[in-house]
């Protein structure tokens, strides 16, 4: 919903949020996301928090635009609650409990977040180690296996690029391209019918309305190549950006873990 603030003199977009376990909703604005992002990047270095959406300055109130938004936050907010150590973290379950109404409380929840000291290097101080035999790691082992990953990362990383160019490149051909030739062939058999409604023999009437409908259909035909992106090229390509921005996280993440 577009809201406002200062007697209407600034305007924002807010986001609707019902918690499950909670089952109250509560409003967010994108930096709001953005801030909670931050506290998440900082307070675990060995963890992939995933990119929000990017920002933009302007057309910030366009429709297209806040639907893309909206769908990505959607994307971002399942993919963080499904996860089991960021989803319990206390900045995240202020971010998604605190009344929207209460400027007080959300000002108290985010200076404690922001207090936090155990975070970067610190946050390995709140990790044990498991004591008994066989607990420990093979260095050896774990070496390999950190380097296969990489490996994996950065070929999952090219190909996601290479994947999300090619589908981004396809449902723009399908939504102008496409469209456009059907469109064309559409047009040049109403330009038929049209000649063949010239002749008035009342034989020719099926035949008139049936070239007419042809043309229409190809009309039809190239409105449902426009349309298909939405169905399937979008929901890919949403999801896609949600794991580049996890895999370009990997490689800083790989670092610490080898060091």
């Amino acid at each position: 919903t577009k809201q406002t603030k200062f007697k209407g003199m600034k305007s924002y977009i807010a986001y609707k949020l019902v918690p499950s376990h909670t089952g109250q909703q509560v409003h967010r604005r994108y930096k709001h996301f953005d801030w909670l992002y931050g506290r998440l990047a900082e307070k675990f270095p060995i963890i992939s928090v995933p990119h929000l959406p990017e920002k933009q300055a302007t057309g910030r109130f366009e429709e297209d635009f806040i639907s893309k938004r909206r769908k990505g936050l959607a994307w971002w907010m399942d993919h963080m609650c499904s996860h089991p150590v960021l989803a319990q973290c206390d900045a995240f379950q202020h971010f998604l409990t605190c009344p929207s109404t209460d400027e007080k409380a959300w000002k108290q929840g985010k200076r404690k977040a922001e207090k936090d000291e155990m975070v970067g290097a610190n946050f390995f101080l709140t990790i044990s180690v498991p004591a008994g035999p066989g607990a420990g790691l093979d260095l050896q082992e774990v070496e390999s296996q950190v380097d296969g990953f990489k490996a994996f990362t950065k070929k999952m990383d090219e190909s996601a690029l290479q994947l999300n160019n090619t589908a981004n490149e396809f449902a723009r051909k399908q939504v102008t391209g496409f469209k456009k030739e059907y469109q064309k062939v559409g047009h040049s058999f109403k330009c038929l019918s049209q000649a063949f409604e010239l002749d008035q023999w009342a034989f020719s009437a099926g035949l008139n309305q049936a070239i007419a409908f042809t043309g229409e259909a190809y009309d039809a035909i190239g409105d449902l190549f426009a349309d298909q992106p939405r169905q399937d090229l979008d929901p890919v390509m949403d999801l896609l950006a949600l794991y580049q921005g996890h895999l370009a996280n990997f490689p800083d993440i790989i670092h610490v873990q080898k060091g």
